[in-house]
């Protein structure tokens, strides 16, 4: 057993995300996640890869969807914020995303003047439009805005926790949550019952990783693939640069070798939690503290529980 204990939206791509007590799931995911995109001038994605920059903006979608609120407020409240009128009608554009061209609807020069600003560099925004059809891979595919890849990111506190007591091993000071980028963090509830088939599996480091099938209140979404973390663990989100040593390296962590619920598990720094698809049609809700479970488990569970398929076999510690 185990709660929701966090949902975050992220609007832009590579920007600063949104932390929400519920939010509606549409088949490309949370609502408005991704669905922006910072770009060069000749349409090319920007990331925190190249743009740790990216993390200082905080941008917010109001309640109709019609205005994006964009903030990067600092110490010498140079940046400021400017509030923009969401436009879907201006003429599309080709946007280039890890070598794929898609189209994008550009904001304007206001949004690009200002994001220009920030990331000392010649930058637009542009919006999914509504035909948007990208697919992405992995064992259930589906629609995707500008994510990465698939359309929601799940992880556990449990698993960043097994990897900061790593960090720790050798000398490196722990990583928080948001370095990871997660849609949905799941953590075990406190003083919850053991489970006789899935236990108290939040606990346990990774365990999520086995999931095929779940249930968050009225949403349910399928496993896509493992969540393989690149170089954005890097980034310090609060600071917008690039802040101590790699995860991954750090003597090189032990690899996650042994098989899970058939998982074939990376090395740890490769791997973070898993990206899940919605699976069911329709516009699903889901919140902090509700029920993720199997497809077939019961009904009366509270909180979170049974993300293992069924018929596997349990996640060891």
């Amino acid at each position: 057993m185990a709660d929701v204990v966090e949902i975050v939206c992220y609007p832009i791509k590579g920007c600063a995300g949104t932390s929400t007590s519920d939010a509606l799931l549409t088949p490309a995911g949370l609502t408005h996640d991704r669905s922006f995109m910072v770009i060069s001038e000749d349409g090319v994605y920007r990331t925190q890869r190249r743009h740790p920059r990216l993390a200082l903006i905080r941008p917010t979608v109001s309640a109709d969807s019609s205005r994006l609120t964009l903030d990067a407020t600092d110490a010498t409240g140079r940046y400021g914020t400017v509030h923009l009128s969401i436009t879907t009608s201006a003429p599309r554009r080709d946007v280039d995303l890890f070598g794929a061209t898609f189209q994008g609807i550009d904001q304007g020069d206001e949004a690009a003047a200002w994001l220009s600003d920030v990331l000392s560099t010649p930058s637009r925004l542009v919006r999914v439009p509504p035909e948007h059809d990208r697919v992405a891979d992995g064992l259930t595919p589906g629609p995707s805005g500008y994510a990465d890849s698939s359309a929601v990111h799940l992880l556990s506190r449990s698993s960043l926790a097994l990897l900061n007591r790593r960090m720790a091993e050798r000398g490196s000071p722990p990583l928080p949550m948001n370095r990871f980028r997660p849609n949905i963090v799941v953590d075990s509830g406190p003083g919850q019952d053991l489970d006789r088939d899935c236990g108290d599996w939040a606990a346990i480091p990774h365990a999520e990783d086995c999931a095929r099938g779940i249930r968050i209140g009225g949403a349910e979404l399928g496993f896509a693939k493992l969540a393989v973390r690149c170089a954005v663990t890097l980034v310090d989100q609060e600071a917008g640069a690039r802040q101590g040593p790699e995860p991954p390296h750090a003597g090189k962590l032990p690899a996650r070798g042994e098989r899970r619920c058939g998982v074939r598990r990376e090395v740890l720094r490769r791997a973070a939690g898993q990206a899940v698809r919605r699976r069911r049609g329709g516009r699903q809700g889901m919140g902090r503290g509700r029920t993720v479970r199997s497809p077939t488990a019961p009904s009366s569970a509270a909180g979170v529980s049974c993300l293992h398929p069924v018929g596997a076999r349990r996640p060891g510690p």
